[in-house]
């Protein structure tokens, strides 16, 4: 991703890409299911939607659905748009919790195009005009991990992207400065760089093993630490969005591709063992296993810089939180993009450097709070995992987010982070956890108003999804389905 991005904005500067890597070395998927975001990578990219989706057995997604995680039966799907729109000016969950309390109770997700379709299996381009229901959300999509990167390998050496198979094994520091002033490969080349862009996993083998440049743990609050996944043979048709059930130890993904579904289970390895996590995957699939499990190994943080001197960490060299909302991929979009922005000449200007760790400090920040709170807004205390986050000491920054929802229903913005208000709305509702008041100016209307628009948007977005096709013909129609043999040998990742 990150010489397919470079090599773009960069190939009319004179600029060479030099992209080092090793067959030898096994490869960990960060994510079959992404966040709408990876649209608008691959279209600035120039990459065509309909090929980028047949290369990589992609399906769409419109959102996550989670099982189990609020109390045992509970189900809400976090999906990529609002709920409702909003009347004179206030959100229109403001409305919908005033009805709540009025003893008007319903789903907050009847009130959003789509859940609904995601629901029915049904999906849709958004249409032009935003103000329509049907038109006024975000997809992202479900694909082959593994696919994307050839695809993005044979984007890159087109627009001259040097690829050198080999393996890293030292780093050689300019003494003056401490910069990389070149890396040293297992057959004895050795490659000199103004820039070096660590993508070597959790090794980090040239921002850590050559700069030490440290690393925040925070397996305090993200305390799962392992994960075993698998693909299987789908079954039925494919559905528009991703699972996630929570579990007694941890949480269990299903990502349905068009040719096969991934599935893992992440778990916290204090409270259940490597074979008993391995047995409660494969007893859950929904067909025949199409590889053996492969066991994965993480701690969740960040390196203390992304960038340090003349290095710049992207991928899990740079840091990884757990997969429980499709942030991996973003995140090296994040770091791409911030590169790009701040691509430095060779003064390697510190100020480009500490503006960039800010700017991604914040995007880590945020995606690990809205991963806490998954576990944090919950009534479950069934298991020892689930009584340690009902026990725990959040970071401030997501007790104020709390706070702010309890009292009134009011949702903190920030002017970067990838989730947007509805996204917490749909996580606290979602997970029950329900403001003791809302924002005042929703008692306006009366409450016989506020019953007949809020009815009026759900009958009409339950019309909406009546008349939006199936997502498996959908992506006949589009162009968008591969033409493949069934696989038998596969594996998913993380």
């Amino acid at each position: 991703m990150t010489a397919a991005g470079l090599s773009n904005k960069y190939k009319d500067l004179g600029i060479s890409i030099e992209l080092v890597e090793s067959n030898q070395i096994g490869t960990i998927g960060v994510g079959e299911a992404t966040l709408p975001h990876i649209r608008f990578f691959n279209q600035a990219l120039g990459i065509d939607e309909r090929d980028f989706m047949r290369a990589t057995r992609a399906t769409f997604k419109l959102g996550i659905e989670f099982c189990d995680w609020g109390t045992i039966g509970d189900r809400y799907i976090h999906p990529f748009g609002d709920y409702g729109e909003p009347i004179n000016g206030v959100d229109f969950h403001h409305f919908w919790l005033r009805l709540w309390q009025n003893g008007h109770k319903s789903r907050l997700d009847d009130y959003s195009y789509p859940i609904l379709a995601a629901e029915s299996g049904k999906f849709q381009l958004p249409g032009p005009d935003n103000s329509e229901i049907g038109s006024n959300f975000g997809y992202a999509y479900q694909f082959d991990s593994s696919l994307y990167a050839k695809f993005l390998r044979t984007y890159s050496e087109t627009n001259g992207v040097v690829r050198t198979e080999g393996k890293v094994i030292d780093a050689i520091l300019t003494p003056e400065t401490g910069f990389v002033e070149s890396i040293q490969l297992e057959n004895g080349k050795r490659i000199e760089a103004d820039l070096f862009i660590d993508c070597s996993g959790f090794r980090g083998v040239l921002i850590e093993q050559a700069l030490e440049t440290g690393y925040d743990d925070w397996s305090q609050w993200l305390p799962c630490n392992r994960a075993v996944a698998v693909p299987c043979e789908a079954a039925g048709p494919s559905l528009p969005f991703t699972r996630a059930t929570a579990r007694d130890a941890g949480w269990q993904w299903r990502i349905p591709l068009q040719h096969r579904t991934g599935n893992g289970y992440v778990y916290w390895n204090e409270f259940i063992s490597d074979d008993e996590a391995t047995h409660q995957l494969m007893s859950t699939l929904e067909g025949p296993a199409l590889a053996d499990p492969k066991q994965l190994y993480f701690k969740t943080g960040k390196r203390r810089k992304l960038w340090n001197k003349n290095v710049v960490a992207i991928g899990l060299s740079g840091g990884f939180l757990e997969p429980l909302e499709s942030t991996s991929i973003h995140l090296i979009q994040e770091g791409i993009t911030a590169l790009i922005e701040m691509f430095p000449d060779q003064n390697f200007e510190a100020t480009d450097a500490a503006e960039y760790n800010r700017r991604m400090d914040l995007n880590f920040d945020r995606v690990r709070d809205f991963l806490l709170l998954h576990y944090v807004a919950t009534q479950r205390d069934d298991s020892e995992m689930w009584r340690y986050f009902r026990n725990m000491t959040l970071p401030d920054s997501l007790t104020e987010k709390i706070d702010a929802w309890n009292t009134r229903g009011y949702l903190l913005r920030y002017e970067q982070g990838v989730f947007l208000p509805p996204s917490w709305v749909a996580v606290m509702a979602g997970q029950n956890l329900m403001p003791t008041s809302y924002d005042l100016r929703a008692n306006k209307l009366s409450l016989e108003d506020v019953l007949r628009q809020t009815e009026a948007l759900k009958h009409s977005s339950y019309a909406a999804v009546a008349n939006t096709p199936d997502h498996a013909d959908f992506l006949d129609k589009y162009g968008a389905k591969a033409r493949f043999e069934p696989m038998t040998s596969s594996f998913s990742s993380v």
